[in-house]
């Protein structure tokens, strides 16, 4: 299994990702109370650095919102996944509950200010690659109303960065929403995790990060591969 950003690196130099397959997880259906003393402890510490700043002073967000406008993307309602998390948190509301995975890994990205997303390896196909969509592109949105069909096909833009499998689109506009087909659940034994970077934050202090909580919270055995502008290809990802 491949990991390949070489498709966005010529236009996108500073982008660098570190890939965490983490492996044997043990999800619970509620959140741990441990670990939601240490999402307080970081919503609090987020509001305490970032107090009295507007979201665009943020260098993780301003990082994002200059990858966004470079690729076409204008529409405030097309933020970063870390934008989304940071601005609620700003505003008083905590991160959502989902499950301990999803939880803690909300956790490192509101500490870190990255955007972080992560798919079931069962639900996955093939190798996985940062790059511009292409015609024919399958994305079903997480975020829409799911019908007796499924969840509806939403296509990529031309032009549009993704991050995608083999078969389907796991990542709308490079980190803004997931593909439906791929989400962590409580039943999920192996998952991939990305974090990244564009010009603005330490992705592998954050996927050390990562991988205590995982360990400590779900039980999981982690490797950590990275890739950037001059490493565009991880030909064997690292396994746990």
């Amino acid at each position: 299994m491949k990991l390949d950003v070489s498709g966005v690196a010529d236009d996108f130099p500073s982008f660098r990702v570190a890939v965490v397959v983490a492996a044997g997880l043990e999800i619970g259906e509620t959140r741990p109370a441990e670990l939601d003393r240490l999402i307080a402890e970081r919503e609090a510490a987020a509001r305490e650095r970032w107090s009295g700043l507007e979201l665009a002073e943020i260098p993780g967000i301003a990082a994002w919102r200059k990858a966004y406008r470079a690729f076409g993307i204008k529409r405030t309602s097309y933020r970063s996944s870390v934008e989304r998390l940071l601005k609620n948190v700003l505003a008083g509301r905590s991160l959502p509950v989902i499950n301990g995975f999803v939880d803690a890994y909300n956790a490192v990205s509101l500490a870190h200010v990255l955007p972080i997303g992560a798919d079931d390896l069962d639900g996955v196909i093939g190798d996985f690659a940062f790059r511009y969509a292409k015609e024919g592109d399958s994305f079903q949105d997480m975020g829409a109303d799911e019908d007796e069909n499924g969840y509806p096909e939403s296509p990529p833009k031309a032009g549009e960065v993704v991050y995608a499998d083999a078969r389907k689109v796991l990542c709308r506009r490079w980190n803004w929403r997931q593909d439906a087909r791929s989400l962590v659940t409580t039943r999920t034994t192996r998952a991939v995790v990305t974090l990244q970077s564009n010009g603005w934050g330490d992705v592998a202090a954050a996927a050390d990060d990562l991988v205590t909580l995982l360990a400590r919270f779900c039980a999981a055995s982690c490797a950590v591969s990275l890739a950037d502008a001059g490493q565009r290809r991880v030909v064997d990802l690292n396994f746990p």
